[in-house]
C-alpha cells in the first residue's frame, strides 16, 4: 500500500528537535521514493485543522514532535479511515514508545512508509482526548514543575521535577468511581491510564492495553517521603504494583475528585481540572505500528 503523507511537525517540541531531525526524516522518506508534504504547525490548533484536511484529501498523517501534538490529532483522527503515523521528536514520546516505533528519525520514518496499521483506543476527559496517562495530584505538582523548568534537559527532567515536587508535597484526599462504584484514598496520586507510560518512560500502568476498551486507575496511598522516594525506580520499571500502598482499578468510566483543585495532566499538558469524568473510546484510531 503507498501511502501518501501529511507531515505535521511541531517547532515547539522539545527545544526545537523536530526542526532539527526534519531533514533524517525527508532523506529517508526521499530514500524510499515516498509522496510527502512538510506543515509547520502554528499551534495545536493549526495542527489539528492541518490533520483533518490531510484525512479529507486521503493522506496518511505524520506528526513529528512529542505527545503533546500526538493527542490533539489522534483526537481529530479518532474514527476515521486516516492512519496516524508519529515519528517521535518530543521530549517523553511515550506513545510511540509503548507502540514500539523506533527513537530514530531515519527508522521512524521507515515505519511510517512501510509498517501496518493498528486500530488503539482513545481516552478523554470531560470531551477532551487524550492518549497516554491522565493523573492529579503529586503528578499534577510534577507535572507543573517539569514543564517550566528551564535549565534541565531531557529526560532528567521529570527526576528533577519529581524531587522538587516531593519536597512541597501535602497529601490529599481523593474520590473517585470506577464505572459507578465508589473508592476514597488518601495520599499521592490517582492517574488514569489508556496506555502503559507517561514521563519519558515510566511505566506507571504496566498491565494497560492500549486496545481493550477499558481504563486502569491506579492510586498511590499515603506514605512516608523516604518510602515513596525509595519506590520511584519500580514505578519507572512498572514493577510496583504489588506494594501494598499501589491500588488498581478497571472500568470504562472514571470520575475523580479530591480535597483541593488539582489540575489534570497528560500527554504531558494541563487538559482538565478536578472533579473531571474520564471515558474510553475502543479501538477508534488507526496508528501505523512496526510489522
Amino acid at each position: 500500500m503507498t501511502r501518501r503523507f501529511a507531515l505535521l511537525v511541531s517547532p515547539a517540541s522539545a527545544g526545537g528537535k523536530p526542526l532539527k531531525v526534519l531533514p533524517e526524516v525527508t532523506a529517508e522518506l526521499d530514500r524510499l521514493g515516498a509522496e510527502y508534504r512538510t506543515i509547520e504547525t502554528r499551534g495545536l490548533d493549526h495542527a489539528v485543522e492541518e490533520a483533518a484536511a490531510a484525512a479529507e484529501a486521503g493522506e496518511t498523517v505524520a506528526t513529528l514532535g512529542g505527545d503533546g501534538l500526538v493527542r490533539p490529532v489522534a483526537g481529530e483522527l479518532r474514527d476515521s479511515p486516516a492512519a496516524l503515523a508519529i515519528l517521535p521528536g518530543g521530549r517523553g514520546n511515550d506513545f510511540a514508545r509503548v507502540l514500539g516505533v523506533p527513537k530514530k528519525p531515519a527508522a521512524a520514518a521507515r515505519v511510517a512508509v512501510q509498517g501496518v496499521e493498528r486500530l488503539v483506543d482513545v481516552a478523554e476527559i470531560d470531551g477532551v482526548p487524550y492518549i497516554g496517562i491522565a493523573s492529579l495530584g503529586f503528578d499534577s505538582d510534577a507535572n507543573r514543575i517539569a514543564n517550566e523548568a528551564k535549565l534541565v534537559r531531557g529526560n532528567l527532567v521529570y527526576l528533577y521535577a519529581a524531587l522538587r515536587a516531593l519536597a512541597a508535597w501535602k497529601p490529599a484526599t481523593f474520590t473517585f468511581a470506577v464505572d459507578g462504584e465508589s473508592h476514597d484514598v488518601a495520599g499521592y496520586t490517582v492517574a488514569v491510564a489508556n496506555s502503559k507510560a507517561y514521563g519519558g518512560g515510566i511505566y506507571g500502568a504496566p498491565q494497560a492495553e492500549l486496545d481493550d476498551g477499558l481504563l486502569d486507575v491506579i492510586t498511590c496511598s499515603r506514605i512516608t517521603n523516604l518510602r515513596f522516594l525509595r519506590a520511584l525506580p519500580r514505578v519507572a520499571k512498572g514493577t510496583h504494583l504489588e506494594l501494598p500502598h499501589i491500588g488498581t482499578y478497571r472500568g470504562e468510566e472514571v470520575r475523580v475528585d479530591a480535597d483541593r483543585p488539582f489540575d489534570i495532566y497528560a500527554d504531558g499538558d494541563p487538559i482538565g481540572r478536578t472533579p473531571a469524568s474520564m471515558r474510553v473510546r475502543s479501538r477508534c484510531l488507526r496508528v501505523i505500528v512496526p510489522e
